[in-house]
């Protein structure tokens, strides 16, 4: 009793510790990347990406209750639902260690002494609350997103086959299996990774179930529980779908019988299976398949959750990704078709010429009465294939990374060696076990690392190590050294998990080798079946938490291993004692001292605030079209959950090439209007236009867009051409557009500012940019062609230049979005100058804009940090440089000085040195000169400083490595000396004429 006692209390007790840990320091709105998407749906039940997590929205729309109609703290209430949910983690992880350390050190039914109590319970301390403070998983812990709930799914399931294995000699043990299969179903509806724990609760079963265990029945288990896995992955989650579409289109297409009919007789048959099952195995007395029976039945049950997608589906809400109302589009949903996938058995190299187009299988889609074939899938064959394959990709940008990390000369083929070089340096090496240093060894800093010296790279503040490792440490720069996300743990927490793991294979080689198995599937498995390419939009270190949480189990077992050390020098219970305490001081506390300040997400809103300035560049009832996840994300969950702007229509251009999107674009939502697409639904359904392509028809002049619209939209076989053997598409004749402007709706809609009015062109022209049309730039030219301006449109700034169809010089900045406007005197887009509206964009700054507390917030993530060259150059210094032009410089000083308020006081990363040159004059203009030199004085000491560090890892490394950063100081010091020589600052223009000079003499004059 006095156990349990103890286990309960303390498990608790580091439960509660690390949820008002997380509570603190999570955010009090939305994040950046999927959490804005995830807030918005859980908050409507609405269909995410694929492949969907309802059991995580409708927990997290419990907690949105909580903020009891306060729409702003909707977000902060699903924050903390992520936070409950981790701090449950944590205390299903000690109970974990101690059910382990106990196995182990107390005899069955034996007495507990204290020494072993005190050992067994600072076990799961340490590797409780060492877990709860590491990178990785507190960075999860406190926004909203489906890791914390697959963590604690996880760590559920581990802690209940130690139950079942405890208990498994007592006549009711295997209701433990069944809660793990129901919870194993219900952890599908949030994320799949729970499901790797099957291996190795395969072999617990094995070792607890078999007398005398040998190697052979180990494999065989090992192989069954993958088996099993894979049963579960493909057979249960997909193809009891498969199946069940199929017959849906048996009992339509050949039937006649209504849609669903199929779906319903497969489900009826599916229950009646399991009932007559159940029943003969309860007759037959068969308790094994019994046990079976009632864990698939389970599995399935919790995998129901998945029901709400497809009622939700029907409902059709505002956020409705892949439209999956049928079951066919459920299955494509499930399946993920809209991400694609990479090759794993078998596959090309990234210099591969593509010699064959194999034909696949047929796509369906469901019509008015029966399903069709919408398309066909095809796959490349390759001139030179291999096994395994690593380096397989040839995106933009890939190819020459490959070329550069692996030494392959240009025009010479990449080889089966360079593919497993690129296997464990990089994939192994650089996005797992650079990931696993981060958590138990320490962190360089959190910028986005590639494979430089000086970003995001393992660190554990151990000089000699360091310098070694990334060069040039005894140079470090001062900015560095304050950096709240330089984090180092002097490998102490790494040291006890390895203590442990040594420790625990000495003991009991089987529980080991289940922690391993957990710790090698939910790890190194993951990089085999993900295989990474290079490039990665962000690091991936959230994938693999499930193989921390493994190794935290061995971190505290490494306080046993002390003890058992110590107990040859000391009595037992000060080994205990010692040990505990030199644990607590080796993980958890170092953890939490040095992680605080780069967790702590307590102070900003620049996420919400950010989403809210994209919006409110915009006039009433504007088109609004975005591109990546950060700059549409975060604009939904404004408009959903807090209201903001939601007669904005936000159109993802990333999304507007999907059929189903483009559909839902044509109906009104929330208060924005239906987009004026006039093309018939018929006309852009999955398989058709999915894609056209350009071929010049030699048309002379430029062609009017509505005729270009008319043509690609044409089933007349006249106005297509013929591909692919006998099958007629439709194609772009001409890049070379115009559209009639209506001079008086641009003036009614109030298009263009008064001002301009006199410049309002009578036609647009300009050269389309593209090789191709999709749905995606269809659509647009419909708009444009329909809308006779009575909307108006706007691309985001961050939208890529190609998206923008060839207008660019039609696009006139308002902030942080550019509106089209039908000026004669348009920007040469050749020079890639943008006109400015400089009063719209003037009270934009002034009277609207919200800056997140970037200023006063202690820490800013790197997504955060990133904005700051958009905002201090694109958004400040286009104004500024507008309002100058225009002799506003009352106005103009009103702008530097919002930016000098709002903006942080220190550089985050060199290409922000560069982004405030223009800012920087601009202060020195209108009389701010103690501001401007701040600014210089901070920006040269960073530039000095990290020059030098440059220089060190150049003697010692590469000159390559760090090149980019090297190109933004000397871009920015060029910058610098006419407005330093223009303000009079000699003694900064000596200062960087010096430093220009001595970096040119050491890069430059190099042959690197």
């Amino acid at each position: 009793m006095n156990y349990n006692k103890n286990n309960n209390l303390l498990g608790w007790l580091c439960a509660i510790v690390a949820t008002i840990v997380y509570v603190m320091t999570a955010e009090r709105s939305t994040s950046w990347w999927d959490c804005g998407e995830f807030i918005a749906s859980a908050y409507k039940l609405q269909i995410v990406h694929q492949p969907g997590a309802p059991l995580f929205l409708m927990l997290q729309n419990l907690f949105s209750n909580f903020a009891f109609g306060d729409l702003s703290k909707i977000a902060f209430w699903m924050n903390v639902g992520s936070a409950v949910s981790s701090g449950l983690t944590i205390l299903f992880l000690f109970w974990t260690i101690t059910a382990l350390a106990k196995k182990i050190l107390v005899p069955r039914n034996g007495e507990v002494s204290t020494a072993q109590m005190i050992t067994i319970m600072g076990a799961g301390l340490v590797g409780a609350l060492g877990y709860a403070f590491t990178d990785t998983f507190w960075y999860s812990a406190v926004e909203s997103e489906v890791y914390a709930m697959s963590s604690l799914c996880t760590a559920v399931v581990f802690w209940a086959i130690l139950k079942w294995e405890a208990r498994a000699d007592e006549p009711d043990a295997d209701r433990w299996l069944i809660f793990i299969a129901y919870v194993m179903g219900l952890s599908i509806g949030v994320h799949l990774l729970n499901l790797l724990v099957i291996p190795a609760m395969a072999l617990v079963i094995y070792f607890r179930k078999k007398d005398k265990p040998d190697t052979k029945g180990a494999l065989t288990s090992l192989l069954i529980g993958v088996i099993v896995l894979g049963l579960i992955l493909w057979g249960i989650i997909q193809y009891l779908i498969k199946f069940a579409a199929f017959l849906d289109l048996f009992f339509v297409n050949s039937l006649s019988l209504p849609f669903g009919s199929g779906v319903t007789v497969f489900a009826v048959a599916v229950v009646a299976v399991i009932v007559y099952l159940l029943y003969y195995s309860v007759k037959n007395n068969k308790p094994l398949l019994n046990t079976i029976v009632l864990s698939a039945t389970f599995i399935i049950l919790g995998y129901s959750s998945f029901s709400m997608i497809m009622v939700r589906a029907k409902a059709n809400p505002t956020l409705n990704n892949s439209d999956p109302d049928n079951v066919f589009a459920f299955l494509s949903y499930l399946n993920r078709e809209q991400y694609g996938d990479e090759p794993l058995f078998k596959g090309p190299y990234f210099d591969s010429k593509a010699s064959e187009l194999v034909e696949g299988a047929n796509s369906y889609r469901k019509d008015a009465d029966k399903y069709v074939v919408a398309e066909k899938s095809y796959k490349y064959k390759y001139d030179r294939e291999t096994v395994f394959p690593r380096i397989y990709s040839n995106r933009e940008g890939h190819v020459q990374y490959y070329r550069e990390y692996l030494n392959i000369p240009e025009g010479q083929q990449a080889t089966f060696s360079d593919n497993l070089k690129f296997f464990f340096s990089y994939q192994i090496g650089h996005m797992y076990g650079r990931y696993l240093l981060w958590n138990f060894a320490g962190r360089q800093n959190d910028q986005q690392g590639h494979g430089s010296f000086t970003e995001g790279n393992w660190i554990s503040g151990i000089k000699a190590i360091d310098n070694m490792h990334v060069g040039g440490q005894d140079v470090l720069p001062e900015s560095a050294k304050q950096d709240p996300s330089r984090n180092t743990y002097f490998f102490l927490p790494l040291i006890l998990g390895i203590l442990g793991a040594f420790w625990h294979f000495g003991k009991n080689q089987k529980d080991a080798g289940v922690v391993g198995l957990l710790f090698f599937f939910t790890g190194l498995a993951i990089v085999l079946y993900l295989n990474q390419n290079p490039l990665q939009p962000r690091e991936r270190d959230y994938a693999y938490a499930g193989s921390f949480y493994a190794f935290a189990i061995w971190m505290g077992l490494g306080v046993v291993a002390i003890a058992d050390f110590l107990t040859k020098k000391v009595n037992a219970k000060t080994a205990a004692s010692v040990a505990t305490v030199v644990g607590l001081l080796g993980a958890p506390v170092i953890l939490i001292a040095q992680n605080w300040d780069d967790h702590d997400r307590s102070e900003k809103l620049i996420a919400r605030d950010l989403a809210k300035n994209y919006l409110e560049s915009c006039a009433p009832n504007a088109i609004l079209f975005t591109y990546g996840d950060n700059d549409t994300y975060p604009l939904w969950y404004a408009q959903e959950v807090e209201n903001i702007r939601p007669d904005i229509r936000v159109v993802n251009l990333s999304l507007l090439s999907a059929d189903w999107y483009m559909r839902q674009m044509k109906q009104k939502v929330n208060e924005a209007d239906a987009l004026p697409i006039t093309i018939d639904d018929s006309k852009f359904v999955k398989g058709v236009r999915n894609v056209m392509y350009y071929q010049d028809a030699q048309i002379p002049g430029n062609i009017d867009l509505n005729l270009i619209v008319q043509l690609l939209t044409s089933d007349n076989p006249e106005n297509q051409v013929r591909i692919q053997g006998e099958k007629l598409e439709n194609f772009l004749p001409t890049k070379n557009f115009q559209l009639k402007v209506d001079r008086q709706a641009v003036i009614a809609n109030k298009v263009v500012p008064q001002a301009w009015e006199g410049s309002i062109a009578d036609t647009l022209t300009w050269t389309y940019n593209k090789n191709y049309v999709s749905r995606a730039e269809l659509a647009i030219m419909d708009i444009l062609a329909n809308n006779n301006w009575k909307r108006p449109i706007y691309f985001a700034t961050t939208v890529p230049e190609d998206n923008y169809m060839g207008l660019d010089k039609y696009l006139v900045s308002e902030g942080f979005a550019l509106r089209l406007m039908p000026l004669a005197t348009a920007a040469d887009a050749a020079d890639k100058r943008v006109l400015v509206n400089s009063e719209a964009l003037y009270n934009n700054i002034t009277k609207k804009y919200t800056w997140g507390n970037m200023a006063n917030s202690k820490f800013l993530d790197p997504e955060s940090y990133r904005m700051i060259g958009l905002i201090s150059g694109t958004i400040y210094g286009t104004s500024v440089r507008s309002l100058f032009a225009e002799g506003k410089n009352k106005e103009a000083q009103e702008v530097l000085n919002s930016l000098y308020n709002n903006m942080p006081k220190k550089v985050y990363r060199m290409a922000d040195v560069y982004s405030y040159a223009e800012i920087i004059d601009g202060l020195y203009k209108v009389g701010e000169t103690q501001k401007a030199n701040e600014i210089v004085t901070r920006n040269l000491k960073y530039m000095k400083e990290n020059l030098a560090y440059y220089q060190a890892i150049a003697q010692s490394k590469s000159l390559n490595a760090e090149y980019q950063n090297v190109g933004f100081a000397l871009q920015a010091l060029e910058r610098y000396k006419p407005i330093l020589s223009a303000a009079k600052q000699q003694k900064l223009l000596q200062e960087v004429e010096t430093l220009d000079a001595s970096t040119r003499q050491h890069y430059l004059g190099n042959s690197q």
